[in-house]
């Protein structure tokens, strides 16, 4: 089908999984994770946008590399270090057009970067035929596929 597959590390920290318990979601401190991207996946990343394919991420882990690498070095290219990034309603995503997720847990960081790329309307619609169905949530349920 031409789907091509590149690879990125996020060593993840419990941060990401620690629930919001701020007003203000600005307030909300995310840890520092490690992260690499290869020049491989870059260069196949770039290829990819530029003859007008899509890039869907599988998981908020890459999600959130791509985005960061992104962001820190003003395009997609081999890169490795740090990220506290946290993706809530408002981001504007530079690169992912779609993303393969888990159903996350409430009030985590991972409901908050789904919202920012779906809408919030459209994920709380999602969660509850989600619930109706009994669907399994967290790291290990079903997951969605948001294109």
């Amino acid at each position: 089908m031409g789907v091509k597959i590149g690879f990125v590390t996020l060593h993840v920290g419990l941060g990401t999984f620690r629930p919001v318990k701020v007003d203000d979601v600005t307030n909300h401190k995310m840890h520092s994770e490690h992260y690499e991207l290869n020049e491989k996946t870059a260069r196949l990343i770039n290829e990819t946008k530029k003859n007008g394919g899509r890039v869907i991420c599988v998981g908020t882990t890459s999600c959130r590399t791509l985005e960061t690498v992104a962001k820190k070095e003003g395009c997609i290219r081999e890169s490795e270090g740090w990220t506290d990034i946290f993706i809530y309603p408002g981001f504007k995503f530079e690169v992912i057009d779609g993303l393969i997720t888990n159903f996350h847990l409430p009030e985590s960081t991972l409901i908050m970067l789904v919202s920012a790329f779906a809408g919030f309307d459209n994920i709380m619609n999602a969660y509850k035929t989600a619930v109706k169905e009994k669907y399994r949530f967290f790291s290990f349920g079903d997951a969605m596929c948001i294109i």
